[in-house]
């Protein structure tokens, strides 16, 4: 049997930061198509740092499966950021299409980071302005 498809192994070192960002984290890249893996999906790692908090931003027609390695998170989302969710290490987080939200880390010390796995290839980032939100 023959056949084109192959196993990648992805290190650290190897994951792209060039992919899409939003103000006050940072998005690594490890199974995309600027690695050279072909995948219907993407997966990658976010933090963010103590004290930070994300822009407010949507993911377009992705929807986002997170699991929580490391930290404490709080989740804004709604039209008026109005809804606030908290997750921590060993938690699983689904942020649906066009939802509009932002992270934020409460803890001083630590940072939060999530392995990210979005419904297509390549990661849609939507950025949106601060003042969205009153």
């Amino acid at each position: 049997m023959t056949t084109s498809a192959a196993i990648h192994i992805v290190s650290p070192a190897e994951f792209d930061r060039g992919t899409a960002q939003t103000p006050g984290s940072e998005r690594r890249a490890a199974i995309a198509p600027a690695l050279g893996i072909k995948s219907a999906i993407w997966g990658g790692l976010f933090e963010v740092a103590p004290g930070s908090r994300t822009g407010i931003h949507h993911h377009g027609e992705q929807d986002t499966i997170a699991y929580v390695l490391s930290g404490i998170c709080e989740i804004r989302w709604g039209e008026r950021g109005e809804s606030v969710a908290r997750a921590k290490a060993g938690d699983f987080i689904h942020v649906p299409a066009f939802l509009p939200h932002m992270e934020i880390n409460p803890s001083k010390q630590q940072p939060f980071r999530w392995v990210v796995v979005r419904s297509t290839a390549t990661p849609i980032v939507v950025n949106l302005p601060d003042d969205t939100w009153p």
